[in-house]
């Protein structure tokens, strides 16, 4: 069927949608702005609808007339929203199409996208594309209960991947893998790995391919290089059938200045600000969203809504959040502008991301939302209403770079920086935390975790399955950048696979069976986690031997479970008979060994267990006399924590 002329019905804006839409509390503008397929008095076609409060004259264009902005005008709505809108019959699923804007002030006409398109053209073509979700979702178990897999006295260990370069296909694999072709092998290895949660680096549509997806101009469209939207649905539900959580990467601190996107859409800088030392990000060359601007924070909070109702995510990565709060980030002195008080803080970025973990936990209170932000702002993952931010959780930057600070020196210079891994725990119970080795760790030089450690081959896997289980036993959620499970060799690169191979290697075979074992430990005692907010759940025996280079603590859980002991040997000299005080009287069982011969190591250990002794250690009157491996890291359970109550209870 030709299309027809635009007709002005029907709208699918109320007055109160528009109120809403202007007071910057619309959180699901997508199911009215954008294009959207429907029948009007018997015909079946396309209506359109898109905010451009500045622009002179609104026009679609596409396959279907030739790209000219003569022939399907739209009409403004007479009630001062900006919102142009029309319905044109005839139009079906897949149409390319961009609108054409005339700026007020005149000038030459511009080609933009639709920013709330549901999909796009695959790159470098930049049309958009009418789209109607149709997909049959299976999974009904997993959201019924996922509350349970997303609350926070549960584990939590996310693997964080990239989807074009975990793996590749093709006979030189250069060809990516679709979402539903990558279904089975992920859901496997995913399972068989033992992680609890994937999250995908932004899976948004973005025309540079090189920007990981941080570079978003389809805020409510999954990027087609790997599939349409239906197969990110099937890859996102294989992966909830099979027990594993979903997290997308969300970026609203900045978007691209590519011309047929969100840049001075209808002529003006709408969704950017207009003044450069607010609205251009020096960092990354991009545009920074105007936050005070009412409908430019019911876009953001329905894109990210968007995510939770259409594709079921179970939680967001909120991006580069420390950009967003401090109006001088990366900016000199003169650079930037004060707030109305005269101070740094971005009062409307604050305002905006207390609005969004408020939309979120209104409307999914099972979902979880966590900041990337960089610095000491306090309250990031307490609510609004106690001055917070409202994030389920914050990225420890801190620990992370004193970490990597730490095992990257050579075990001789350890002892003199042994308060880089005790710092963590002063602070560690402040918020709640992601401990992040993530991709920002792999790339530009940096190498790979494991060309990071020091010394010679065997002691640099060691290094790092040391490395690996400090993260694990920390308090903490967990988050590990594919590759780094299992020894990746060389820096992360977007462009090709993983170099999977190298798994022939015993050295990477044993760093991958340790993550394994870990997160199967991890999932399986509670001391580990169930009390990760709680300082009571945390206790030092001692990290003041730094002459012997050994740093030595308790993890508890409530219910009598017994409590883990883990000490972290962290020279390359073995040592025999190292005492270590303990609260409990009986065996203690040793749960993991990172020297185990399965793991790579040399196989030195405490023959799976040692009693206790009396004699008195660490202001304790009973000890263990432990053999510790080169740079190794051991975990003990202890036995059962008497009931207080006696008897039976």
């Amino acid at each position: 069927m030709k299309p027809g002329p635009v007709q002005h019905g029907p709208s699918l804006l109320s007055q109160e949608d528009i109120y809403l839409f202007k007071e910057g509390n619309h959180c699901r503008m997508y199911t009215h702005l954008g294009s959207h397929l429907l029948t009007h008095e018997g015909v079946e076609g396309v209506r359109f609808a898109v905010w451009a409060p500045n622009a002179q004259a609104v026009s679609v264009i596409g396959d279907f007339n030739g790209w000219d902005p003569g022939t399907h005008a739209l009409s403004g709505r007479w009630d001062g929203s900006g919102i142009w809108e029309g319905f044109i019959p005839g139009l079906a699923k897949g149409a390319r199409y961009k609108y054409h804007i005339t700026p007020l002030e005149g000038g030459r006409g511009r080609e933009k996208g639709d920013p709330f398109a549901f999909r796009w053209e695959e790159p470098p073509r930049t049309a958009s594309m009418v789209w109607l979700h149709e997909y049959r979702w299976r999974d009904q178990a997993w959201m019924r209960d996922r509350s349970r897999s997303n609350a926070s006295c549960t584990p939590t260990s996310i693997y964080e991947m990239h989807l074009g370069s975990w793996r590749r296909g093709g006979d030189r694999n250069d060809r990516f893998l679709g979402y539903r072709e990558m279904a089975d092998p992920l859901v496997k290895y995913i399972k068989a790995m033992g992680f609890t949660h994937v999250e995908f680096l932004p899976v948004m549509e973005h025309p540079f391919y090189g920007s990981w997806g941080y570079q978003t101009t389809g805020y409510f469209a999954p990027t087609t290089r790997y599939g349409p939207p239906e197969d990110l649905m099937y890859l996102i539900d294989r992966l909830h059938r099979n027990g594993i959580g979903v997290i997308l990467d969300w970026v609203p601190s900045h978007f691209p200045s590519d011309e047929f996107a969100l840049e001075r859409f209808d002529g003006t800088s709408l969704f950017e600000h207009a003044d450069p030392r607010q609205g251009f990000h020096p960092d990354w060359k991009s545009c920074i969203f105007n936050y005070g601007r009412s409908e430019v924070r019911s876009f953001l909070i329905s894109s990210a809504l968007f995510w939770l109702d259409r594709f079921h995510a179970d939680g967001l990565r909120v991006d580069a959040v420390a950009s967003m709060l401090y109006l001088d980030y990366s900016r000199e002195e003169g650079e930037w502008v004060p707030n109305r008080f005269g101070g740094r803080e971005n009062l409307e970025a604050i305002k905006f991301l207390q609005q969004l973990n408020q939309a979120k936990e209104r409307e999914y209170p099972d979902t979880w939302t966590y900041a990337e932000e960089s610095t000491a702002w306090p309250k990031v993952t307490r609510p609004s209403e106690e001055g917070g931010l409202g994030f389920g959780s914050k990225w420890s930057l801190g620990w992370m770079h004193d970490s990597l600070d730490f095992f990257a020196k050579e075990p001789v210079h350890r002892k003199y920086h042994h308060d880089r891994l005790s710092f963590s725990l002063w602070y560690a119970f402040n918020e709640d935390f992601v401990l992040p080795l993530s991709h920002d760790e792999v790339v530009y030089g940096k190498g790979s975790l494991l060309t990071k450690m020091p010394g010679d081959a065997w002691q640099r896997f060691a290094n790092l399955r040391l490395l690996l289980g400090w993260m694990f036993t920390h308090p903490g959620n967990k988050l590990l950048f594919m590759g780094g499970e299992f020894g990746h060799p060389g820096e992360w690169q977007h462009d090709q696979s993983l170099d999977w191979p190298i798994l022939e290697l015993p050295e990477h075979r044993g760093v991958q069976r340790w993550v394994k074992d870990l997160n199967r430990l991890y999932r399986s005692h509670p001391s580990l986690y169930e009390r990760d907010q709680d300082p009571e759940g945390f206790e030092w025996v001692d990290f003041s031997d730094t002459e012997n280079g050994v740093v030595s603590f308790l993890r508890h859980a409530g219910g009598g479970a017994p409590p883990l002991l883990v000490v972290c040997h962290l020279t390359p000299v073995p040592r025999s008979g190292y005492r270590i005080g303990v609260p409990l009287a009986g065996t203690w069982r040793e749960l993991l060994n990172s020297d185990a011969r399965i793991y790579g190591g040399s196989g030195m250990g405490n023959l799976g267990g040692l009693d206790t002794l009396s004699e008195s250690s660490h202001g304790r009157e009973l000890s263990l006399s432990l053999t510790l491996p080169p740079l190794s890291l051991l975990i003990f359970s202890g036995p059962e924590v008497p009931d207080p109550r006696g008897g039976d209870g």
